[in-house]
């Protein structure tokens, strides 16, 4: 072989050599990615959230997580849906809205939602309330079963139930209204020994601005025809199975109105008239 046949061989045996490597870079960085893409690393412990409660309380009302999406993260949710149109919950991986003539319509999975928090509920411990005669009382009690005062929990309670208090807001029309203004056009609904279900969260003092410190809950009927955000609550005897999950993952919007408003404030007196009046 001539010294110039030798050299193309040479070069060319580099430029194949050079794009194996090449090939086995690509792949391990594609394998790397795809471990890294969002939800990868959740498990049935994982509190998935979109967006914060102080955004929705500052009238960031826009929807921008199809239900589609959320039910790969929870069977168990509560939240609402874009233009604050109801009072979102699922149970079972069943998807609802009650809306503000108190009914429960099932969800598309095209709506979208400013603000839900969702898990697949897999309960940890059980804990026992005895008569409680307000939600002040199922408050204490549900406190006075939780480990630790520093966790996020899933919390859920099947009835029946002496009586259920909820409330479901209309849907608002721009420009919004902050959500303590938008409150004020809530509609009540009362029920009296109703089977339903109750699910929600408890959350540490430490969430705030993020989500809703203590507990936060909403009902829907047996028959799947009515519910809502529940205001005051009296049972017998209930037990209330709880969720333990450690992990949170939130997921910020990427647009609209969420990149202009202002976060910074402390909106605790606000909060506290909207979820509990």
């Amino acid at each position: 072989m001539k010294p110039h046949d030798q050299q193309i061989l040479f070069i060319a045996v580099i430029c194949i050599f050079a794009g194996i490597i090449a090939c086995l870079i690509i792949n391990s960085s594609m394998a790397q990615a795809a471990t890294a893409q969002p939800g990868a690393t959740e498990t049935h412990d994982t509190l998935y959230q979109v967006s914060t409660i102080n955004a929705l309380l500052q009238s960031v009302y826009d929807g921008t997580t199809p239900i589609s999406e959320v039910r790969k993260h929870g069977d168990t949710a509560i939240g609402t849906i874009d233009g604050l149109d109801g009072e979102l919950i699922a149970v079972d991986g069943d998807y609802y809205v009650i809306r503000s003539d108190g009914v429960a319509y099932p969800l598309e999975d095209t709506t979208t939602t400013p603000f839900v928090t969702a898990t697949f509920f897999e309960p940890d411990i059980t804990t026992h309330a005895e008569h409680t005669a307000n939600i002040s009382q199922f408050e204490e009690q549900l406190e006075g079963g939780l480990p630790s005062a520093n966790m996020v929990y899933a919390i859920r309670i099947v009835g029946p139930f002496d009586y259920v208090k909820t409330r479901s807001i209309p849907k608002q029309s721009r420009p919004y209204p902050k959500l303590a203004e938008a409150v004020k056009e809530q509609n009540v609904f009362e029920f009296y020994n109703v089977s339903g279900t109750i699910v929600g969260f408890w959350s540490p003092e430490f969430i705030n601005g993020l989500n809703v410190p203590g507990y936060h809950i909403h009902f829907i009927t047996d028959d799947r025809n009515a519910g809502g955000h529940v205001l005051d609550l009296r049972m017998t005897g209930r037990d209330i199975e709880v969720d333990i999950t450690p992990d949170l993952y939130v997921v910020l919007p990427t647009e609209g109105d969420f990149y202009h408003v202002n976060l910074t404030e402390d909106l605790s007196s606000a909060l506290e008239s909207v979820e509990k009046n």
